[in-house]
């Protein structure tokens, strides 16, 4: 898998899902109250008589008295982390009742300190699960949300399908080389899109494209760690895609089978309505899709035009508002070579 980055790609990468917290304003009591206190309070006088569910109970009730986002959840995950556990289902049932160490509490304070002051909990565990990798997370590189996972296997379906169809071909060597997909991945992030397609399709070749060199980097960081097999080989974008003539940088890895994207949609003015964890912590411009959420989605149709092969497929994942707007800027551009093929709902319905 060849991840590229450039400070001069334009395209606009990654977005926020469709049932996340688009639209939703930060609550009231969001604006944190002093918390001093209650970080001093005497749980040092009885370090080693506090249990785990105490400790998730009294955490639980930090948060909600500062406004916290799902405040039992956010407590939940800090504290079976520091047990190492991902969730807190999957702890020891004797576990629970067992007092923390002086030192998982300290552990548990600092970790806690950070979600208080609205970090996402992605960033604050420093990790998080995509289908079936577990993935670093740092700030400001987006977090992969689960809606995305749906894009995943959107893809894979398609190239099953197309493996079958292939059997019929006489032609062996013909039949081999269809069978491994050339996938492009225009904005990748933490990799989480590019990863799981690649274990999932382990024959197919992934490009992963970028405009932020964080990205990049935690990309190739979680290929290390998940996908030890595939060489991650860091590229440079010269040209910019805010042109065509910059596309045929990438004409030596097409033309390719599918370009893949979960590009910035949300429309500029539902930008000041994000939570209070996105603006403050996470790339807005892998969110931004400007006045009419269209903007990397209309490069990224463009860009398709000079990579994809004949029998290519693009999916994206958009607003809800999109399908129709997509479908008559298509029509507008029949020198693309493009048509609207089908639109999918996620699990949230939307």
């Amino acid at each position: 898998m060849r991840v590229l980055a450039s400070p001069l790609c334009r395209v606009l990468l990654r977005l926020l899902p469709h049932c996340g917290p688009v639209g939703v304003s930060p609550a009231k009591g969001s604006i944190l109250k002093p918390c001093k206190q209650m970080l001093r309070q005497n749980f040092s006088d009885k370090a080693e008589q506090v249990t785990t569910t105490e400790l998730v109970s009294y955490w639980r009730d930090v948060f909600e008295a500062n406004g916290i986002p799902e405040a039992q959840e956010s407590s939940e995950y800090i504290v079976s982390h520091v047990l190492g556990a991902k969730t807190f289902q999957t702890l020891k049932p004797s576990s629970l009742f067992t007092p923390l160490t002086k030192e998982q509490q300290q552990q548990i304070q600092q970790l806690c300190a950070k979600r208080l002051q609205r970090m996402p909990v992605q960033y604050v565990l420093g990790e998080w699960d995509f289908q079936d990798l577990t993935l670093k997370m740092k700030p400001p590189v987006f977090i992969p949300r689960p809606e995305t996972e749906d894009l995943v296997f959107l893809v894979v379906e398609e190239e099953s399908r197309r493996r079958l169809a292939s059997v019929g071909n006489t032609d062996q060597r013909l039949r081999d080389a269809s069978l491994y997909p050339v996938i492009l991945e225009v904005g990748c992030g933490s990799g989480a899109v590019a990863l799981s397609l690649l274990s999932k399709l382990p024959h197919s070749q992934v490009i992963a494209l970028d405009k932020a060199e964080a990205a990049v980097n935690l990309t190739r960081e979680n290929a290390e760690s998940e996908l030890r097999k595939h060489m991650v080989m860091a590229e440079s974008c010269l040209g910019s895609f805010s042109n065509v003539g910059s596309w045929e940088q990438l004409v030596p890895w097409g033309p390719v089978d599918i370009i893949i994207s979960n590009p910035p949609y949300v429309f500029h003015e539902d930008m000041t309505h994000l939570e209070a964890e996105i603006l403050r912590y996470e790339d807005l411009d892998a969110l931004d899709g400007g006045d009419d959420g269209m903007r990397v989605i209309k490069e990224i149709l463009m860009l398709a035009s000079y990579l994809l092969k004949d029998e290519g497929s693009v999916f994206l994942e958009v607003d809800p508002r999109h399908p129709e707007m997509v479908k008559n800027w298509l029509q507008s551009h029949p020198d693309l070579l493009l048509s609207f093929s089908a639109t999918h709902k996620d699990f949230c319905g939307k």
